[in-house]
This record gives C-alpha cells, sequence and structure tokens, in this order.
C-alpha cells in the first residue's frame, strides 16, 4: 500500500535524521564541551546551537507519528487505542520538551523547565510501553525488547531517587546521568525504527488483538 511506504519512509527519515543531529552535537563546539557523562541532552537546549537539537527532536516526533500510520494503514493498530495514544503522548511530549527548555541554573529554576521535567519523564515512559504493546501483538521481539530496555534505563534513574534519601546523595550526582540519558533516548529511538520494520504479516494470527494496540 502506497500509505504504508510512504509512512515507513517518513519515520525512518525522521529516526535517522534524529541519531545524526543529536549525534552531531557530541562532536561539534560548542555542545561538543558538554561532558556527555554527566550533562543531559537537555544542556544542548541551552546552547547556540540548540537549532541542532530542536529539529532532531522534532524529526523523531513527526517521524513517531509517521509510524502510528504506518502501523494503522496495516491494521497492527486501531486509530484510536492504547498504542496510537502512547505515541501522541510521546510525540506530544518532545513537541514540549522542544517548546521549553530545561532550567538555566545559572539564572533558576522556571515554571517552563518544570514543564520541561515533566514532559521528559511522560515521553520516557510512553514510548516504551507503546513499543512494547506492538511488540506483543505482532509477535516482534525488537519492539519488546527495546522497549522493556528503555523501562530499565528508566528505572535507574528512579532508584537513584528512591536511593536518596538513605545515601544522601543527590540522585542526579549518584548516577552517570548524561550516559543513562543518552542510553535511553537511544534505545527509544531504535524502538520507534523498530516499529517502521513491524509487518501485519509477521503477526502470527489474524485476529482482532489489534483493537487492544
Amino acid at each position: 500500500m502506497a500509505l504504508t511506504r510512504v509512512s515507513r519512509a517518513l519515520g525512518l527519515f525522521g529516526v535517522l535524521t534524529a541519531i545524526i543531529l543529536i549525534g552531531l552535537l557530541h562532536l561539534i563546539p560548542p555542545s561538543s564541551n558538554v561532558d556527555a557523562v554527566t550533562r543531559t541532552l537537555s544542556e544542548y537546549g541551552l546552547l547556540p546551537d540548540a537549532w541542532v537539537f530542536n529539529v532532531g527532536v522534532t524529526a523523531l516526533a513527526l517521524g513517531s507519528v509517521a509510524v502510528v500510520v504506518s502501523l494503522v494503514s496495516q491494521e497492527v493498530i486501531r486509530a484510536v487505542s492504547v498504542t496510537s495514544f502512547l505515541v501522541a503522548v510521546w510525540s506530544a511530549s518532545l513537541m514540549v520538551i522542544v517548546a521549553f527548555p530545561k532550567n538555566n541554573w545559572a539564572v533558576g529554576p522556571s515554571m517552563g523547565g518544570t514543564v520541561h521535567r515533566v514532559a521528559s519523564v511522560v515521553a520516557f515512559v510512553a514510548l516504551p510501553l507503546a513499543a512494547i504493546i506492538v511488540g506483543r501483538i505482532t509477535r516482534s521481539p525488537w519492539p519488546l525488547w527495546l522497549g522493556v530496555v528503555s523501562l530499565l534505563w528508566f528505572a535507574v534513574i528512579l532508584g537513584a531517587v528512591a536511593a536518596q534519601p538513605f545515601t544522601g546523595i543527590r540522585w542526579w550526582l549518584a548516577i552517570p546521568l548524561g550516559v543513562v540519558e543518552r542510553g535511553m533516548l537511544l534505545t527509544e529511538v531504535l524502538a520507534v525504527g523498530s516499529l517502521v520494520l513491524v509487518d501485519r504479516r509477521s503477526t502470527a494470527r489474524q485476529d482482532p488483538v489489534s483493537s487492544v494496540g
């Protein structure tokens, strides 16, 4: 189907654009001066080359929407379903992250920074759940396991937050936050990419199970 081919191509384009541009930020100044081990990706949104970060994240958001169109056109999921809702939340959260940069702590906390933080948490949870659902209903291992690994990355952050009252160490200092966040984002970008490759023909049984997804 033409719609499936086009939406798949757009989804893959969004994924590759995000990988290339966000990867490029690690190589070009001034963003290359950000410590990738301890500093979050959102730091790039505060720098003069923030537009590279914003374009990459926007491409990923739009590509994710195209992936949903592909899945719907193949009848893997319904247009109105848990999965489509979760991917919509993921995409909308990414756009919020672009619109509201993280706190610039040299200036102090801000409402926009709080919105950015909440959107980041929502995005990092919504996409893995969507990938797991699609992986289960199509019996495709890559979306399923990439979704699981994404949640495990997030669990590292939750563990650091939970341990803070007992260790007295600030949670963002207790772990290599930059590594964890980059690992989580890369896993989730790959999860979106794996959804591009999902084919209705890979479903083991042709029944209304897609209504769940």
